[in-house]
């Protein structure tokens, strides 16, 4: 039995709002034709605060590919390790009980990867297994979950721990004009964050019970990269919008597999790539809008922050404690494919040791900032 733990989640010093942000657009793309509906759309994506690695003067210079993918690696180095501790304080494990290290990103590239890192550096066993997971963008959230949940399918008494690393705004491209790349530069964040799934039936969280994948057709272009001379450049399609109509059947047939019903679930940690995914899906599967609030708060507060979207939105889901033994929900992440990475699960309380009923007090003091 596969159990996700609490996660960890840290965002960064820097800080921009949404009121920054659109004097920026206003600053620097005065003569542009289309600079009314990039405005427009950055002020609808419901986003008022990012998190940012570096201040805006440098995030907005551009030095080369080679000098951002040097910082993206320095500054994983720095945030990454305390996020992991965090995180395996939270499953009550240490660095040696780990077995399978599944490690996230899409905003940088290094190899080897950030796995061979922490094993040498941070307490891992060296027959760790290391499962790098780059290309899924915003889905790879909901894949490193499933992926896990396969491999302790096949080793129950394992544990895997996740991380997640996204430095969103070391993609930032000057040149790039296209609304979509306007859009996006007024959507993304950064956020470290890291979670374990513990085997053996332990842990306190979702005990994870069916998994599934599932890519719309002939849809691959409408989220991607082109990886030219000066790095990452994001592409966005104006149909990425409409894609929840293609992806909520998806949603509807792994709960009927499940013989469960989308709209009477109990909680729903789903990613939040803008304020339009989730009111499509409200809609398409008759949900309550406010089973999707711990998303909106995502975004609100911390824009989308790719993979780390659907761990800080679960952790949010701890950090209010209502679920209760047996509480039924859903873990989802969408991005580029277009690409849904979907597992149904029961939350799992832990059992409390008859000497005591008193909760830990660390776990009060690790709730995520507002």
């Amino acid at each position: 039995m596969a159990t996700l733990c609490r996660p960890a989640v840290a965002v960064p010093e820097h800080v921009i709002t949404s009121a920054d942000t659109l004097e920026l657009a206003r600053r620097l793309h005065a003569d542009h034709p289309q600079l009314p509906l990039a405005l427009r759309l950055i002020e609808n994506t419901g986003v008022r605060t990012r998190h940012l690695i570096r201040p805006i003067e440098e995030t907005l210079r551009h030095p080369g590919f080679t000098a951002r993918n040097r910082v993206y690696a320095e500054e994983a180095r720095r945030r990454v390790p305390p996020v992991v501790e965090r995180a395996l304080a939270h499953a009550e494990l240490t660095a040696e009980d780990v077995d399978l290290i599944v490690y996230v990103s899409c905003t940088g590239f290094e190899m080897p990867s950030m796995t061979a890192w922490l094993i040498n550096n941070l307490g891992f066993r060296p027959d760790t297994r290391q499962l790098p997971i780059a290309q899924l963008g915003c889905a790879a959230g909901g894949a490193a979950i499933n992926r896990a949940h396969d491999f302790l399918t096949a080793y129950p008494d394992a544990n895997v721990l996740i991380v997640c690393c996204e430095f969103c705004s070391l993609c930032y491209q000057p040149t790039d004009l296209e609304v979509g790349s306007l859009l996006s530069n007024g959507l993304f964040g950064d956020a470290v964050a890291a979670a374990v799934v513990r085997g053996g039936g332990g842990g306190h969280g979702v005990r994870l019970e069916r998994n599934s994948s599932y890519l719309v057709p002939e849809t691959e272009s409408w989220i991607s990269y082109a990886v030219r001379d000066t790095g990452f450049h994001f592409q966005l399609d104006k149909r990425v919008p409409t894609t929840m109509h293609m992806l909520a059947p998806a949603l509807r047939a792994l709960a009927d597999r499940q013989r469960w019903v989308m709209s009477e679930l109990d909680f729903h940690i789903v990613h939040a790539g803008g304020p339009r995914i989730l009111d499509d899906l409200c809609a398409l599967l008759d949900v309550d809008p406010h089973m999707y609030r711990h998303s909106r708060a995502t975004l609100t507060s911390r824009g989308n922050i790719a993979s780390c979207v659907v761990f800080d939105a679960l952790d949010r889901v701890f950090a209010e404690g209502h679920l209760t033994e047996g509480a039924r929900g859903v873990v989802a992440g969408f991005g580029p494919g277009i690409t849904a990475e979907l597992n149904l699960g029961t939350w799992q309380v832990p059992a409390i040791p008859a000497a005591t009923t008193e909760q830990p007090a660390r776990e009060a003091s690790l709730a995520p900032a507002p």
